[in-house]
Formats: C-alpha cells, sequence, structure tokens
C-alpha cells in the first residue's frame, strides 16, 4: 500500500516546516519533517556523525542513507500507531530532495500534491534563516557562507524535484505571504484535489 502524500516543498528558510506542523495538527494528517529525524539523532552514532559531517558543510546527506532513516521512522510511526496509512494522509517536509530520492520513495507513496513554497528573494530567506538560527538554536543556520551554499544546493538538487512531479502535481504559492495566507492556499489546493 502506497502512503497518500502531500509535499511541501521549497528552498531552505521558505517555511516547509512551519506549514508541515499546521497541518499535521489537522485531524487525518500526519506530518513528518525529514530535518526533525536528522536532528533527533545520536551523534554518537556512525549515522548520526556523517549526519554531522554532510550538515555542517551545507551540503545533502546521501540519498540511500536519507531513504533509509526516513522509511525507519515511518515505519516505526506505523507500528506505534501514530501514522494510519489507511485514514491518514502524510505530509512530508525535508524529502524528497533530490529526484534519486524522489525515485527512490516512488514506491511507498503516492503524491497527490506537492506545495512549492516560492521564494526567489534570497536574500529575505537569508535573513529568515539567520532569525532561526538565533531563536531555534540551530547551527546549521547560523553562518551566512553555510546559508548560501545551501540555497546553492537547494537549486542545483533539489529544484529538479518540481520537474520530476510535472506541472499537474505542483502547486506553486508565494512564502513571503503570511504564514496564514500560505496555509489558506495549500487548503484551497487540497480541497480542490478530493
Amino acid at each position: 500500500m502506497k502512503y497518500r502524500t502531500y509535499l511541501i516543498f521549497g528552498a531552505p528558510g521558505s517555511g516547509k516546516g512551519t506549514q508541515g506542523k499546521i497541518l499535521g495538527a489537522i485531524p487525518r494528517f500526519f506530518h513528518c519533517a525529514c530535518g526533525d529525524v536528522f536532528r533527533q539523532l545520536d551523534t554518537r552514532t556512525a549515522v548520526g556523525q556523517a549526519f554531522m559531517e554532510y550538515s555542517s558543510r551545507g551540503e545533502l546527506v546521501p540519498d540511500e542513507i536519507t531513504v533509509k532513516l526516513w522509511m525507519a521512522r515511518i515505519g516505526d510511526m506505523v507500528g506505534s500507531h501514530t501514522f494510519k496509512p489507511d485514514i491518514d494522509s502524510l505530509v512530508l517536509d525535508g524529502i524528497p530532495r533530490s529526484v534519486n530520492q524522489a525515485k527512490l520513495m516512488q514506491e511507498m507513496i503516492e503524491v497527490k500534491k506537492v506545495f512549492h513554497l516560492s521564494c526567489p528573494d534570497r536574500n529575505a530567506l537569508v535573513t529568515r534563516l539567520k532569525k532561526r538560527a538565533l531563536k531555534e538554536n540551530r547551527f546549521d543556520d547560523a553562518n551566512e557562507e553555510t546559508i548560501r551554499r545551501r540555497l546553492a544546493t537547494y537549486d542545483e538538487e533539489s529544484k529538479p524535484v518540481l520537474e520530476f512531479y510535472g506541472p499537474n502535481l505542483v502547486e506553486d504559492i508565494d512564502a513571503t505571504q503570511t504564514p496564514v495566507k500560505v496555509l489558506q492556499d495549500i487548503l484551497f489546493a487540497v480541497n480542490a484535489g478530493s
């Protein structure tokens, strides 16, 4: 059985986590943020150390490691009945981050819609990420050079995922709007598709 899935997609700082958390609070939606899966890793383990090594350089963790970790996390959530795939829609942010990850996940997820939180103003994203670093104590957002590398990595490796899913599944949403307006646009698209 494939998981009925909505992807929240966008550059670092575009608001994916915010929107994912809100959607995940609505009954029959289950939110899984790939970044949270990584941040909860024990840094004393080999996988935790590998994650630290890649993220401190602003690079993506290799696809196979990322997808295996994600699959294990989702498996745990299904096993504990936190995520009930027969009645819940899965909301993902932070995964898939590359076309290869999207291909690796094809057998597990049925993507209903990709919400692309679009924010062409890269300086606005840098500012958002620096504020988040202070507020949430996130080391990966504190250094401007690392932030700019993460944005360049997104453009090179992640943005092609939008083409992979194609224009029928991708819904562009202006991420510079207020979070409430972004949510309203997402919910409108979810309702239009059901």
